[in-house]
């Protein structure tokens, strides 16, 4: 499968990314998102910083989050992200967050490419051509 369509990885949960009660901070999932869509880049041979170097910038303009389970300092957790849609400008994501066979988090984003004017501009080819889930 092309690693540009579905990707996972491994977090540990840090300490400082829990709140009072113990828990992960319920604002930390969206970082586990953006790791997980990064390195999904890179897997498929793309630096993040080539990209912003060419002029091409990914920015999130929708995010949804659905919390089913909490997760604990030390807790290993799987992040798996899949490009369900990818066109025009735009390209989706969902997420699965799970410990062992326990699903945390789902969630989705959507980022919109610009260029550094902040105008929007085509998705390049490569980006354009992921098959869709």
């Amino acid at each position: 499968m092309n690693p540009l369509q579905k990707f996972q990885i491994e977090v540990r949960v840090r300490y400082q990314e829990t709140d009072a009660q113990g828990r992960v901070h319920h604002a930390t999932y969206p970082n586990y998102f953006e790791c997980a869509r990064v390195e999904m880049l890179r897997a498929g041979g793309i630096s993040y910083a080539d990209l912003e170097n060419q002029g091409v910038i990914l920015v999130v303009t929708e995010l949804g989050c659905n919390y089913l389970g909490g997760a604990v300092f030390d807790d290993l957790l799987v992040v798996e992200v899949e490009t369900v849609r990818a066109k025009g400008t735009r390209i989706q994501h969902q997420y699965v967050i799970r410990r062992g066979t326990e699903t945390l988090v789902t969630g989705h984003t959507v980022v919109a490419c610009i260029n550094p004017q902040g105008r929007p501009q085509p998705l390049p080819d490569f980006l354009r051509s992921i098959p869709s889930a």
